[in-house]
């Protein structure tokens, strides 16, 4: 159906061979896989930094938010324009989500200043979200004022594996790293996770949410290491299986590679619009903030039919997206939240269009996809 997907994996035969040789050793649960796995992603965030694989992103969320015993009575602090994901594990934890704005236009994520307006009593924890790939950039300031202020900082980092500030890799700066492995994202897995900690109590305390508080798990058993087991604390089912676990090693080693081709490929975007009323977040992004350029968002000229335009890059075989929907927009959260709260994301919200970036992309293929934006901007 489409010329230009929005997004297509990176994968070849190295990745078929780690699932094959999966299946052949005939251990399928979390082992030996998930372990590599584990070790080299804590190895590629730096020094003294603890890893544990999970089933999926929003399972990170989940098990950041139960390990930091964030509960009723708690506010949360998460930003406005995000994948519903952050809003909805706050919710399950029984906190209030509480919206901080984007900082403006250019710069989508939240700042210090819109996170300190929503600050009270109340705040346990700050979910800052790296939105698109670009950190954020006051992440330094951020990290000092929790600490201060006695909040935890989660680092939802779904879109920036690799991304770092003053060479300080994104997942490091807060209490928990919360990743996604989702088919869409930089390091493509299908489903899978990782949370990132410094700590090692908290480390132990995901290690038992993670897998029902068992102190030993089926691989210790299969091993002779172990008899039986004991349940510290309550728990969930949240492991990574074996077969994903090996697709994300070798994912990882491609990872700084595929990064990379995503910036080049941004700059041809930037390049290709600058003569235009389309705009491209993050053009005044700081030196020592490095991106890993997740997605491709733009903003519309005002007044543009969004809808329009989709449609016109829908009828070239062109796929587009939104990133995203508001949550005052969602049935799950009508009359919970006023976009007059959150001016900023409430525009962008009206006008922003994600165009399709992979590692694999040609400089043709942005050429294409941008000669259709421009012609369907002009004829709308």
């Amino acid at each position: 159906m489409w010329n230009i997907q929005l997004f297509k994996l990176n994968f070849d035969d190295q990745e078929v061979k780690a699932v094959s040789d999966v299946v052949s050793g005939g251990w399928l649960s979390m082992g030996e896989e998930t372990i590599n796995f584990e070790e080299g992603f804590s190895s590629f965030l730096g020094k003294d930094v603890y890893c544990k694989a999970v089933s999926n992103g929003t399972a990170a969320l989940h098990m950041a938010l139960l390990a930091l015993e964030v509960g009723e009575d708690d506010e949360v602090i998460i930003p406005s324009l995000t994948f519903v994901a952050d809003i909805n594990v706050v919710k399950l934890v029984g906190a209030t989500p509480v919206l901080a704005d984007a900082s403006n236009l250019d710069d989508w994520n939240m700042s210090l200043e819109t996170i300190k307006e929503k600050v009270t009593n109340k705040t346990k924890a700050i979910i800052i979200v790296h939105y698109a790939g670009y950190p954020c950039k006051d992440i330094l300031a951020i990290s000092k004022f929790c600490n201060d202020k006695g909040i935890a900082l989660i680092e939802d980092v779904a879109h920036a594996p690799g991304a770092s500030v003053d060479g300080k890799k994104c997942g490091t700066f807060g209490a928990i790293g919360c990743f996604s492995f989702f088919s869409n994202k930089n390091l493509s897995i299908g489903e899978g996770g990782m949370v990132s900690t410094m700590c090692p109590g908290l480390h132990k305390k995901l290690g038992y949410i993670r897998s029902h508080g068992m102190t030993t798990l089926t691989l210790d058993r299969h091993k002779g290491r172990s008899i039986t087991y004991d349940v510290a604390q309550p728990g969930l089912n949240y492991r990574m299986d074996e077969m994903r676990a090996a697709i994300g090693s070798v994912q990882l080693k491609k990872l700084p590679d595929g990064n990379l081709r995503r910036g080049e490929l941004t700059q041809r975007y930037r390049s290709n619009l600058s003569a235009t009323s389309v705009m491209i977040p993050f053009k005044e992004h700081p030196s020592n903030a490095e991106s890993v350029y997740h997605i491709l968002p733009i903003l519309l000229p005002e007044g543009t039919d969004r809808v329009l335009i989709i449609g016109a890059l829908k009828e070239k075989g062109i796929q587009s997206s939104i990133h995203y929907p508001p949550f005052w927009d969602f049935s799950a959260f009508k009359g919970q939240f006023e976009q007059d709260d959150s001016p900023i994301t409430a525009q962008i919200c009206t006008r922003q269009l994600t165009l399709p970036l992979f590692p694999t992309m040609t400089d043709q293929e942005v050429d294409q996809v941008t000669s259709a934006l421009i012609e369907a901007i002009n004829e709308c």
